[in-house]
C-alpha cells in the first residue's frame, strides 16, 4: 500500500484505508500538524483514535527520536483522566499514536451547548483535569495547550459523578517542534486563548504554565469566554503578557467574591505568584464556590419582611 497523503489533505481520504493494523474508519478532529481518526484496531477488534502526525516531521531525526521517548512517557503514565496511549510508532513515513477512544464530547462542545456551568460543575470538571495535569507533571511532562477541546467530557457513573473527564493531546511533540525548527524564533506552541505569559515570551515553562492555561478555562466555563478576547492576535498576546484578568464576579452577578482572588491567582503574570499545582488551585476553587450555596438540607432565612411575624409566632 502507499503512505497516505499529508494530514492536511482532504477529509476522508483515507477512510478504509490499513495503517499499522488499523482500519481507518472517520476523521474525527484536525489541527496543524495532526488528524486524529476513529479507527478500528484489528488485533483486538477495538475502537481507537488513531492520530496521525505531518508527513514532513518523520523526516526529521532528532524530532523521531524525541517522539519515540515522549511516547513511551506518556504511554507509562496510568491515571483514570488521562487517555491512555496504546501504541505508537512510524509506518511508511507516518508517525502515529493510538489512543483510547473516548465517545461523548469535549469541554468546547459541552459549552457552546449549554453556556456558563455552575460553579460546583466548573470545579468538579476542574479538579479532573488537574489532577491529570499533576500526574503528568510528576513524569517531567507539560501539557503546555491546556483548552476546552482537549477536554473531553464522557458520562460519569452515578448522580454524584455525573461526567468522567479525560485530558487528551499532550504537549509531547510540542515540546520536540520548537527543539527541531518547526517553531522559528518568536513562536510558541499553544491556543492564543489560553497561553500562558512564560510561552509568549520564550521563557523556560514547567507545570505552572498550566496552572495558567486551566485557569483560562476555568474563566471560560464561569463566564462563557476565555479572560481576554481582543480583536487581533497581537493585542490579545499583549493582554495575557501585560493586562489584569477581569473580575468574574463582575462578567457573571451573583459568583461569590472569593472566586475572583482564585482566579486572579491562577492567572497571575508570574508563575511564582500562581498556585504552585493545578489540585492546589481547583481545591481553592472548590472551596470558594462552596460559600456560595446552603449546605444540602438547610432552610435558607426568611425574608426581612417576614421576620416580626415569624417571632409573634415563636412567642404566641
Amino acid at each position: 500500500m502507499t503512505a497516505p497523503g499529508p494530514p492536511g489533505g482532504r477529509p476522508g481520504e483515507l477512510r478504509g484505508k490499513r495503517i499499522a493494523g488499523y482500519l481507518v474508519e472517520s476523521e474525527i478532529g484536525r489541527g496543524g500538524m495532526a488528524v486524529v481518526y476513529l479507527a478500528r484496531d484489528l488485533r483486538l477488534d477495538r475502537p481507537v483514535a488513531l492520530k496521525l502526525l505531518a508527513p514532513e516531521l518523520a523526516r526529521n531525526d532528532v524530532f523521531r527520536q524525541r517522539f519515540a521517548h515522549e511516547s513511551k512517557v506518556a504511554a507509562a503514565i496510568d491515571h483514570p483522566h488521562i487517555v491512555p496511549v496504546f501504541e505508537a510508532g512510524e509506518t511508511e513515513g507516518l508517525l502515529y499514536i493510538a489512543m483510547r477512544y473516548v465517545p461523548g464530547q469535549d469541554l468546547r462542545a459541552l459549552l457552546d451547548r449549554t453556556g456558563p456551568l455552575p460553579v460546583e460543575t466548573a470545579a468538579r470538571i476542574a479538579g479532573q483535569v488537574a489532577s491529570a495535569l499533576d500526574a503528568a507533571h510528576a513524569h517531567d511532562l507539560v501539557h503546555r495547550d491546556v483548552k476546552p477541546g482537549n477536554i473531553l467530557v464522557a458520562e460519569g457513573t452515578d448522580s454524584e459523578h455525573p461526567e468522567h473527564v479525560y485530558l487528551t493531546d499532550f504537549g509531547l511533540t510540542k515540546k520536540s517542534l520548537s527543539l527541531t525548527g518547526f517553531t522559528s524564533v518568536g513562536q510558541f506552541v499553544g491556543t492564543l486563548d489560553y497561553v500562558a505569559p512564560e510561552q509568549i515570551s520564550g521563557k523556560p515553562v514547567d507545570g505552572r504554565c498550566d496552572v495558567y492555561s486551566l485557569g483560562c478555562v476555568v474563566h471560560e466555563t464561569l463566564t462563557g469566554s476565555p479572560p481576554f478576547r481582543r480583536d487581533d492576535d497581537m493585542a490579545l498576546l499583549w493582554a495575557h503578557q501585560f493586562d489584569p484578568p477581569p473580575r468574574v464576579s463582575s462578567l457573571r452577578p451573583g459568583l461569590p467574591a472569593a472566586v475572583d482572588g482564585v482566579l486572579a491567582k491562577a492567572l497571575a503574570k508570574s508563575p511564582d505568584d500562581r498556585w504552585n499545582s493545578c489540585l492546589e488551585f481547583t481545591g481553592a476553587l472548590r472551596r470558594a464556590g462552596a460559600r456560595a450555596a446552603p449546605p444540602p438540607g438547610a432552610v435558607p432565612p426568611p425574608p426581612r419582611w417576614a421576620l416580626p411575624v415569624i417571632r409573634e409566632e415563636d412567642t404566641g
